[in-house]
């Protein structure tokens, strides 16, 4: 049952977490202007592609010298695994209207599917995406142009500190859903765990977010031989 104090909590953490994330599209902003982007095309990227492992992919492909079609290549191949968010969130959100599922769309991302994910019903799920991908977007897309203005003054210091942000939030989002006061805990842990194991080994082989991708498909893999 949906209280106030359910309700406030739900958008306590969806625009926590989406402070947090936001704060990181400066990383993104100053290493588009390393990789040879100008500021605006940065913030362009970040308006219309809006997912972070993709632009840090189209990027970091730039950066090291690859084409614009190898680019192309690994943001798409890392935003497929948004497809399989959406699978998930159709029943879950219930957008109806065709502008309305395509502007949902195009905030599902790993953060917003992990805000709604998480919420103990689907009206806290709704509220949670949306708070969450609303503060996400403003401040993903605030913090680039920061971050592609001034690129030259955030050293790495400041970088490391911002890489350990969104994982630190992700923890902290993952972990009551493990407890035993949630259904099936010792599942969804296992589930946590196989997921985890899956994404570290491949990580040292692999682009970045690939591992995601795999580790998905893992535990999907898993799920359907168990039933």
């Amino acid at each position: 049952m949906t209280t106030d104090a359910t309700r406030a909590s739900t958008l306590r953490d969806a625009i926590g977490l989406g402070v947090a994330v936001g704060l990181y599209g400066v990383a993104f902003g100053a290493a588009a202007v390393t990789a040879g982007l100008d500021p605006w095309q940065a913030c362009a990227l970040s308006l219309l592609m809006f997912t972070g492992a993709s632009q840090f992919a189209l990027v970091g492909v730039l950066g090291a010298g690859g084409g614009a079609l190898a680019a192309v290549g690994s943001a798409l191949l890392l935003g497929t695994r948004n497809t399989v968010y959406g699978v998930r969130l159709v029943p879950l959100l219930q957008t109806r209207g065709a502008a309305r599922r395509a502007a949902t769309a195009h905030w599902v991302i790993d953060e917003t599917t992990a805000l709604a994910v998480a919420a103990p019903d689907r009206e806290l799920a709704r509220l949670a995406f949306t708070a969450g991908g609303a503060t996400i977007y403003l401040g993903w897309n605030v913090m680039t142009l920061v971050g592609a203005l001034g690129a030259e003054g955030l050293g790495g210091t400041a970088q490391a500190a911002l890489d350990a942000v969104v994982p630190a939030a992700f923890l902290a989002l993952l972990w009551p859903r493990l407890q035993r006061a949630w259904a099936e805990p010792a599942a969804q842990r296992r589930v946590a765990l196989g997921g985890a194991v899956v994404a570290l080994a491949l990580t040292p082989f692999v682009p970045a977010g690939v591992q995601v991708i795999a580790a998905v498909v893992a535990v999907a893999l898993a799920g359907r031989w168990r039933r």
